[in-house]
């Protein structure tokens, strides 16, 4: 096992090796005819305990919020804080398609680190994909202003706050999988923005947000306000990840819109 010399290195090794631990468990159990509960739940557990392993092994002194794992509050006076999500799409985890076929893509692993009040480190592991994104190599971010604005979107779940916001701004909506696909689509040139408003926690956003201001790209919650981690309450509920040349559009387009009203359930539910 490589050594991590920094947190960074130490973010993109955990994602990777969580990875692989669910190519296999995927495959494994793909193989023997497994329905999606066992997939999900057996993908959760095994990346949940490759995640825990490491840090303990690298960095015991640290504190860590999963969404797999009992929230231990001494988090709150600790300071640092790895914040993961060992499975963040378990539903595209599941869709492994029938013999022959690889499977939905569009799932990932996500862990940063948290350091005397903000995101230092992180990294984010598309493993049926083949590709990481880590601050300890922040990706070329794509620049300029689109002539029409793509927003990713919930491939199953589209909130209609997002197509009410589409049509305020004229754009396309491009729909994919989890929320770190679509964070990160915007780093791909699939997407130019992904705005969520419909409930997710701080380990659906805290990878994907640190790798994507890494990269330059803008981050902030729907009303322009900044991005708090390790509170009490692990909520996190909305989130915009932008080109810088699309985001004051984005954040005017929200600002005329009623976000108050009841949407689609929470895309990441505890």
């Amino acid at each position: 096992m490589p050594e991590a010399r920094t947190d960074a290195d130490l973010a993109r090794l955990a994602a990777d090796d969580a990875g692989r631990a669910l190519l296999a468990v995927r495959a494994e159990l793909a193989a023997a005819g497994a329905d999606a509960r066992t997939l999900k739940d057996a993908g959760d557990r095994s990346a949940q305990e490759v995640l825990a392993a490491l840090l303990a092994q690298h960095r015991p002194l640290d504190a860590v919020l999963s969404e797999e794992a009992a929230d231990d509050p001494a988090r709150l006076t600790s300071s640092r804080v790895w914040i993961v999500d060992p499975l963040d799409g378990t539903r595209e985890f599941s869709e492994v398609g029938g013999p022959g076929e690889a499977g939905r893509t569009d799932w990932a692993v996500h862990v940063a680190l948290w350091e005397d009040g903000d995101l230092v480190a992180g990294a984010v592991a598309l493993p049926a994909a083949g590709v990481t994104y880590g601050t300890d190599a922040p990706p070329q971010r794509p620049t300029g202003t689109p002539a029409v604005v793509r927003l990713a979107v919930s491939r199953s779940r589209p909130p209609a706050f997002v197509r009410a916001l589409a049509q305020q701004l004229g754009a396309e909506l491009v729909p994919m999988g989890s929320a770190g696909v679509k964070a990160t689509s915007v780093l791909r040139d699939e997407a130019d923005a992904y705005v969520h408003a419909g409930g997710q926690y701080e380990w659906d956003s805290a990878a994907p947000v640190a790798v994507a201001r890494a990269a330059g790209l803008h981050t902030s919650r729907v009303d322009g306000s900044a991005l708090l981690y390790n509170r009490p309450d692990p909520r996190l509920p909305d989130l915009v990840v932008a080109r810088p040349e699309v985001a004051g559009l984005v954040l005017a387009a929200l600002a005329r819109l009623d976000l108050t009203a009841p949407d689609a359930p929470a895309e990441a539910a505890r």
